[in-house]
């Protein structure tokens, strides 16, 4: 039975990058060891397909994700992920536009920690400290604090968005209908995903 009252980070900048470059090794053990002290199993389907990325940003202890896209179906246009985030860690603003396919629809279900779900709307007041690297790259201001079991979808088709962590890390799922990098949009351009 785990008796720790929540789950801290455990790393920095300093531990995620080797002569200025991303240790895609050092990012999946930290969430390795979050997955450890949430009792989600490390199958041989995530070995095989779990991700990481710093966006190309250089601030993995505050901008980037770990993922695994469960289905992405073009034909049957649905689409099941789940997103990995380190306490306080955000997901860059970006929205998606149509391409040959829809835009992409989400709706995310939080299954540990917790989140603040950004999105368009009015600005949501006492908000999170947000990374500091992202200052001048978010656009939207209005926050849905999202708990354990809470459901929230996407406002509005190719509405800008982003996910930030809370104290205690994320574990989130997210179902929607098929996901065409292609029509991936970030706000910040110097993004690489």
């Amino acid at each position: 039975m785990n008796t720790k009252v929540s789950y801290t980070k455990k790393y920095s900048n300093s531990d995620f990058y080797t002569d200025g470059q991303f240790n895609q090794d050092v990012a999946l053990k930290a969430y390795l060891d979050m997955f450890e002290f949430y009792g989600i199993p490390y199958t041989d389907f995530m070995k095989e397909n779990l991700w990481v990325t710093d966006f190309s940003l250089g601030d993995f202890e505050n901008v980037g994700m770990g993922g695994i896209f469960w289905i992405n179906d073009a034909e049957h246009n649905y689409f099941g992920h789940e997103i990995y985030l380190l306490p306080n860690q955000m997901i860059v603003e970006h929205a998606h536009v149509p391409t040959e396919h829809q835009a992409k629809g989400e709706t995310w279900l939080v299954r540990k920690g917790s989140c603040y779900n950004y999105s368009i709307g009015e600005t949501t007041p006492n908000a999170p400290k947000l990374p500091e690297s992202q200052k001048d790259f978010i656009s939207v201001s209005h926050f849905q604090k999202m708990k354990i079991g809470d459901v929230v979808s996407l406002k509005e088709m190719e509405s800008k968005h982003f996910l930030f962590a809370g104290d205690e890390g994320l574990v989130v799922t997210e179902f929607g209908s098929f996901h065409d990098g292609d029509g991936l949009r970030f706000t910040n351009p110097g993004v690489k995903f």
